[in-house]
């Protein structure tokens, strides 16, 4: 079974029978004779876009169910799986005529064209997947290494006052240190804001397994949207990212605390105090409180950061901006120009403040950061290379914060999109840029 969960799906094995399906159920699709199956099959193909144009229109602009344009090459593997479909159509209304229905041969012909159909809707599903970097192993589809992290045990959270974390400074690594981190998983209860959220995530770094334990950096992570906390663990290989930061700093790296700021994998709270959700105040209030009533950290919130990859980086500007004695930094990837429930703003602002459009704009990043000053605080920005869009915010919200006073740092990540490798990969750059400021020393 563990043979199973641990198969890769974004590479090796399984890429190659992807590719080889994919283009042998295409060429079996698309191979007949005669002009007029070669003209059925160009018009299966412009219908095919269409029908995905049409589709990721309504799906933006009369349902308001995305507020961003999905990706060009996943809108393209979107147009393959419906073409498939499509010759699969009409290759049945093909074979129904030359051979009675109940024959052998008719039915051979009906599971040999939808095989390849199969082959081309498997190859376009890893590679929408490979693309997005969410699922790299069959374990992180079904969830099994997630369920598998334990509770936060009372070992490991907050220690008696006797028992009070060293400062970072006067802290010396013990022999015997772990090699790596623990990952654990707690609720986080929202008594102020009556917010109601999904599990958090915790990484505990070696560091914070000796005894005494140094008074470690906090790092709050927010998910994109739809999502969960789960996605900086498989998509955001969180672990492993924070295990080798630890590996070369004597096992010292930030406690790591993933959020749920949605409550549910399709919701979208904006982040904000509104008529949906009191969002703003569960993360600037009950998250820090439960933070430093359960957990052994540095308490001075010059050492906090928040950070998050899309919706999240907008959630994380956004506590940066309008709480910055909560989270003194920003790490930000992929981020919106502006939190969005609808590609038209004004949908956004009637569903959160009932039109108000002066309401809504006093809690946007960018509205705040030409009121206010924000010296000795500092802002990472990271997009992936190949999402234009995304890259064009982070141009403009690094500019508009090295304006208000941030010290910022913005770095594409090459080769990537709009995908969670943006922020898996990018994530080393910015704890090296953070490391100064938390005084994590090589």
């Amino acid at each position: 079974m563990d043979f199973i969960a641990d198969i890769h799906l974004t590479d090796g094995p399984v890429l190659w029978i992807a590719w080889a399906a994919g283009a042998v159920g295409l060429g079996w699709l698309l191979w007949a004779r005669g002009r007029r199956w070669a003209l059925s099959a160009g018009a299966a193909l412009l219908l095919s876009a269409g029908v995905v144009a049409g589709v990721h229109w309504l799906l933006i602009y009369a349902f308001s169910t995305l507020p961003e344009v999905l990706p060009r090459e996943v809108l393209a593997w979107f147009v393959a799986m419906v073409f498939a479909l499509f010759l699969w159509a009409l290759r049945l209304w093909k074979l129904r005529r030359p051979s009675p229905p109940k024959s052998r041969g008719a039915w051979r012909g009906r599971a040999a064209v939808t095989v390849a159909m199969l082959g081309v809707f498997l190859l376009a599903a890893v590679q929408i997947n490979a693309y997005f970097g969410l699922n790299h192993t069959v374990s992180d589809v079904m969830g099994m290494a997630v369920a598998r992290i334990q509770p936060l045990e009372s070992e490991l959270k907050r220690q008696p006052a006797s028992a009070i974390p060293t400062p970072l400074a006067a802290w010396r690594a013990p022999e015997g240190l772990p090699a790596g981190g623990v990952l654990r998983r707690a609720v986080i209860p929202g008594p102020v804001s009556g917010f109601s959220s999904r599990e958090a995530y915790i990484y505990l770094p070696p560091a914070y397994q000796a005894a005494p334990r140094p008074a470690l950096p906090v790092l709050v992570l927010f998910s994109g949207q739809p999502g969960g906390p789960s996605d900086w663990l498989t998509g955001g290989a969180l672990r492993s990212r924070m295990d080798r930061f630890a590996a070369e700093h004597d096992g010292v790296a930030p406690v790591v605390v993933v959020v749920d700021p949605n409550g549910t994998a399709s919701a979208n709270t904006l982040c904000m105090d509104s008529r949906i959700a009191q969002a703003d105040t569960f993360l600037s209030r009950d998250v820090p409180q439960w933070i430093e009533q359960n957990l052994d950290i540095d308490p001075d919130h010059r050492q906090w950061a928040a950070g998050g990859f899309s919706f999240g980086a907008t959630c994380a500007m956004q506590m940066g901006t309008r709480h910055p004695d909560v989270y003194a930094s920003v790490l930000a990837f992929s981020s919106e120009r502006e939190p969005a429930l609808a590609k038209e703003r004004h949908k956004t602002v009637d569903a959160a403040f009932g039109g108000d459009v002066a309401a809504f704009d006093a809690q946007t990043p960018l509205n705040i950061m030409q009121k206010t000053r924000f010296e000795g605080h500092a802002v990472y920005f990271g997009a992936g290379s190949r999402d234009p869009e995304f890259m064009a915010y982070m141009d403009e919200l690094s500019a508009a914060a090295r304006q208000a006073g941030f010290t910022v740092h913005a770095q594409p990540v090459a080769n990537t999109g709009h995908s969670w490798e943006a922020a898996s990969r990018g994530l080393p750059a910015a704890l090296d840029f953070m490391a100064e400021r938390w005084g994590i020393l090589p």
